[in-house]
């Protein structure tokens, strides 16, 4: 019997979280002299409270229902993937170089090459960690968060020497071609006849990212790939007696894991951008970590973290400039400590609420 019911664990528990951390947020803002309630409207009118709000939370939610992903397809093998932001940045050079390469007409033909491109890029920048951790028993977070630090070097490298625009200072490339451009969140509800802002960068991306969120949970819970992570990561002693190879599901598993933040790059590069830039990622492979924890490495609950969190950042831009005195620093701050009740102090909450569901079954028997 567990603990805890499902729901609890689903629901209750991050709820309480949340409400910690932003009463935590509350008194940060009440120590330099602002309303703290007018500071969460302001948050939530800038998030939520438009269509160009919402055109930026979802932008954002896009790029975390990726790397959020990717994060829990991981964890569901007790692999701690902390290479998100190197495999998103990589996976950019994938998107880039389909794009640039190809005189595109058609852009779902430009979408599906860019899809591939992006994946293949970050998962084989994800199946370095994985082999050493496979083969030479290196730690996957050690591996994984050192390459981070390779990629971006290698980004600039490549920007700088090889794929920038020639005569231009400006460390990019090129701008993709016109069949290569995905339809925006305007140009997608006007096929329905609705009005949507046009300078709002949520695009066809975000389809992309509700797919990827569906087949993820078909290949956990619906496929023997699947069940075999899952087995791996409750118990490798008995995955082992029951045939199943360490060394597959680990390379496996990192595989789909860095394909999965590559396709980030659908994106910020393909999407928003329209070329490769430096830091296309802009953390978002950091936040995956916050996202998977607390969505408890279920796509539905990645996917509600995620516009969570695109609602902290959208909400955090407009709350730095409606209210001066809270600046970017604060910002971060408050999206952190939603990352640490969240996430680190999960335990915090957990253990209590465990014990009060134990003395209430104990009361009823």
């Amino acid at each position: 019997m567990t603990r805890i019911p499902r729901w609890a664990d689903v629901a209750l528990i991050p709820a309480i979280n949340l409400v910690l951390a932003f009463f935590v947020s509350g008194l940060v803002v009440i120590s330099i002299g602002e309303d703290p309630v007018e500071a969460m409207a302001i948050m939530l009118r800038g998030s939520i409270g438009s269509a160009y709000g919402w055109g930026y939370t979802l932008y954002y939610a896009t790029n975390f229902i990726f790397t959020g992903l990717a994060v829990a397809v991981a964890f569901h093998a007790r692999l701690f993937n902390i290479g998100g932001e190197g495999q998103a940045a990589l996976g950019g050079v994938g998107v880039a170089l389909v794009c640039l390469n190809w005189p595109w007409t058609s852009w779902p033909l430009a979408l599906a090459a860019a899809i591939a491109g992006g994946a293949l890029f970050g998962a084989a920048w994800a199946a370095i960690p994985a082999w050493l951790q496979a083969r030479r028993g290196s730690h996957i977070v050690i591996t994984t968060i050192m390459f981070n630090f390779i990629a971006s070097a290698l980004l600039v490298y490549l920007l700088v020497n090889v794929m920038k625009v020639p005569g231009s200072m400006s460390p990019e490339t090129a701008r993709f071609p016109a069949g290569a451009h995905l339809p925006s969140g305007a140009e997608m509800l006007g096929w329905f006849g609705i009005a949507f802002p046009k300078s709002a960068p949520v695009n066809f991306a975000f389809v992309v990212a509700l797919a990827a969120s569906v087949l993820v949970w078909l290949l956990i819970w619906r496929t023997r790939l699947g069940y075999e992570i899952r087995a791996f990561g409750h118990s490798e002693p008995a995955a082992v007696y029951a045939g199943i190879s360490p060394v597959r599901i680990i390379m496996v598993t990192m595989l789909i894991s860095g394909a999965l933040a590559g396709l980030m790059a659908i994106n910020s590069v393909m999407g928003e951008a329209e070329r490769l830039v430096l830091d296309s990622v802009q953390g978002a492979g950091f936040v995956g970590i916050a996202v998977a924890l607390m969505g408890r490495s279920h796509p539905l609950g990645v996917f509600l973290a995620s516009i969570l969190f695109g609602m902290l950042y959208q909400g955090g831009a407009e709350l730095e400039f409606e209210m001066p005195s809270v600046s970017r620093e604060m910002i971060v701050i408050i999206q952190a400590l939603v990352i640490l009740f969240t996430g680190a102090l999960d335990n915090m909450i957990r253990m209590p609420t465990e014990r009060i569901f134990l003395w209430l079954r104990k009361e009823r028997s």
